[in-house]
């Protein structure tokens, strides 16, 4: 009953042409954690000054069909605001995209496009999906710097889910270009070998320095806002453990008891 009343409200919010911030948290669902899709780099500060969408970059939802962005929500209109220069991602030409479910709603399709050319599509066939789930894309065909529109089509309602996906197919390093090679020289005039001394040195050899010990593992300590987690770290939260399911930059309303299975597995 829920979803059926946040619809209507949605709807009746952009009709009186007002600014739809967004829908709450309780009412959001998922996005491409990896690689980071523009709204995930708006949660982990990666892009300032996003608006409201860095606190919930789960909620970009419209109706099926679009090839927006946003998914026409002016609220979100930034995520569609090609200026800002969003940074890309360098990737393999084949690439393994990750979804973070906050709310595992049932699947028709996942849909990927590059302009107007879809290029991979996954039928769930109207199933639950899993609270992570991944697909492995071949983009060969699309070297270079591309923005993916990845939609997750959800199979009992008449809406989708939409992030746009900058990367870089194919890329490397993008600094130096080729080395330039030494100037040509004379070797140098053969010195006579020193004479060895006869007599020890005074001062004995320093001491050999320990190894300095490796940085200690991100987790492992109380779960903070603005932490970044990878898989498999621990962290206590309200007195209990939870392993961390997918890597991401924590931000407050993330705490592991609220997305349990999403983001957080309790220990």
């Amino acid at each position: 009953m829920r979803r059926k009343i946040a619809y209507p409200l949605m709807a009746l919010g952009m009709t009186a042409g007002t600014t739809l911030a967004v829908a709450s948290p309780a009412l959001a669902h998922g996005y491409v954690s990896s690689p980071p899709s523009r709204q995930a780099l708006c949660a982990s500060g990666a892009v300032a000054n996003c608006g409201q969408i860095q606190f919930e970059p789960q909620s970009v939802e419209g109706p099926k069909g679009l090839k927006s962005c946003d998914g026409g929500l002016t609220g979100f209109s930034v995520l569609a605001d090609e200026s800002r220069d969003w940074p890309a991602k360098s990737v393999a030409s084949t690439v393994d995209f990750s979804w973070v479910l906050t709310a595992r709603h049932k699947t028709s399709t996942w849909e990927y496009f590059i302009g107007n050319t879809k290029v991979a599509a996954f039928d769930d066939g109207g199933a639950q999906p899993a609270a992570v789930v991944n697909h492995k894309i071949n983009l060969s065909k699309f070297p270079g710097r591309q923005k993916v529109l990845a939609v997750w089509n959800i199979a009992d309602t008449p809406m989708a889910f939409y992030n746009c996906v900058d990367v870089n197919v194919g890329g490397g390093s993008t600094g130096g270009g080729a080395t330039q090679p030494p100037a040509t020289t004379a070797p140098p005039a053969t010195k006579p070998p020193t004479k060895a001394p006869t007599t020890p040195p005074t001062d004995p050899p320093a001491a050999t320095k320990p190894p300095t010990a490796p940085p200690p593992a991100a987790g492992g300590g109380s779960w903070a806002a603005g932490a970044t987690y990878k898989t498999g770290d621990v962290v206590t939260f309200n007195g209990k453990k939870f392993q961390c399911r997918q890597g991401h930059t924590a931000i407050n309303s993330w705490e592991p008891s609220i997305y349990t299975l999403a983001l957080w597995l309790p220990l």
